[in-house]
């Protein structure tokens, strides 16, 4: 199982500049949530699963110490490069399962995007351990396309569609991560019995986009960066056309786009 999770960093490698300009930034919200259920200011925050460090800076302002956990080299990179200057930010090379964390000593753990790439019964149960009761873990997830114009995610959809498609025609490629369902969050936090409350909330959030980031979002998924990563030729006609097809809807001008999140908390 560990092996596979050092498959799952390994996918993230190589893009982690396409993934930082491309996908959406912690919304304000996550905060605003997170603090309600803690009901005080905390002293430690850990992001678990931080990547490039989109989910952790914005703890910065409101926790005494902010940890970023990540276990992909190139993610881990440029987030302590962005986070130069933040004293209270620091970023420690490991997995979601072993933090080096010490018992009882986290206020708040979040997962952005991440929790489906973690094994959730062992990150569970370290996230169990570290937090101090009544402290808040909180998983969150935007889904993909976010909301903008329906020939544009009709696009994204079909790139997509192609993706899985390739994906199950090369096995050297399918074989090379382990994914958890995203629909299991909410019962594996749940059933794992650590937490004396649980609940799921929805909300959406506005971010500025345009055709050239529209492009990016597909382009920071790890399923179609291992195709690109693997030399897998029969992507390059199908990702063209993908471009191609969303600077014709798109044009060159700026719009709003809408992402919906899920979130699924518990309480220690």
């Amino acid at each position: 199982m560990k092996e596979n999770l050092h498959l799952n960093a390994d996918r993230f490698l190589g893009f982690a500049d396409v993934y930082d300009n491309a996908r959406p930034k912690c919304p304000e919200k996550v905060k605003t949530i997170i603090l309600k259920y803690l009901g005080k200011s905390p002293s430690v925050v850990v992001d678990l699963g931080c990547g490039t460090g989109l989910s952790t800076t914005i703890w910065s302002d409101v926790s005494n110490k902010v940890i970023g956990i990540e276990p992909s080299n190139d993610m881990i990179k440029l987030a302590r490069e962005k986070s130069f200057g933040l004293d209270n930010v620091e970023f420690i090379s490991a997995f979601s399962d072993n933090t080096g964390l010490e018992n009882n000593s986290v206020d708040i753990v979040t997962c952005s995007q991440s929790f489906h790439w973690m094994n959730p019964e062992t990150t569970l149960n370290e996230v169990s351990r570290i937090l101090k009761k009544g402290g808040v873990f909180a998983v969150y997830d935007c889904d993909w396309p976010p909301v903008c114009n329906w020939e544009a995610e009709f696009e994204y959809n079909k790139l997509f569609e192609q993706v899985e498609e390739i994906e199950a025609t090369h096995p050297d490629v399918k074989n090379s991560f382990i994914k958890w369902d995203k629909e299991n969050h909410l019962s594996n936090i749940k059933n794992s019995k650590n937490f004396r409350y649980v609940r799921e909330i929805v909300f959406s959030n506005t971010e500025i986009c345009n055709a050239q980031r529209f492009i990016q979002i597909a382009l920071s998924q790890g399923g179609l960066q291992s195709i690109i990563k693997a030399n897998i030729d029969e992507i390059n006609p199908i990702l063209l056309s993908f471009k191609d097809r969303i600077i014709n809807i798109l044009g060159d001008k700026e719009f709003n786009i809408d992402y919906c999140y899920r979130m699924r908390i518990g309480v220690k």
